[in-house]
């Protein structure tokens, strides 16, 4: 079981290192609409925001205790 996640792991280490040696994360990324665009450390930022809000360590510690998952146990 732990296997699965060290390799994961390590997969998402080799992208990170991989993406920042490319130009860093200053690099601007455009996308198909011209009044968007943002650079990696922005896009990352954002995506690690977005995954603090949907996990925790008290989500952790009462999926543990009581087995429900998400915000109303209801």
């Amino acid at each position: 079981m732990y296997d699965l996640w060290y390799r994961a792991a390590e997969r998402s280490r080799t992208a990170w290192a991989q993406l920042s040696a490319d130009d860093g994360l200053d690099v601007v990324i455009d996308d198909q609409n011209p009044e968007w665009s943002q650079n990696r450390r922005r896009i990352l930022a954002d995506l690690l925001e977005e995954y603090l809000k949907h996990t925790g360590h008290a989500d952790v510690l009462r999926e543990a205790i009581d087995g429900l998952r998400g915000n109303d146990p209801d």
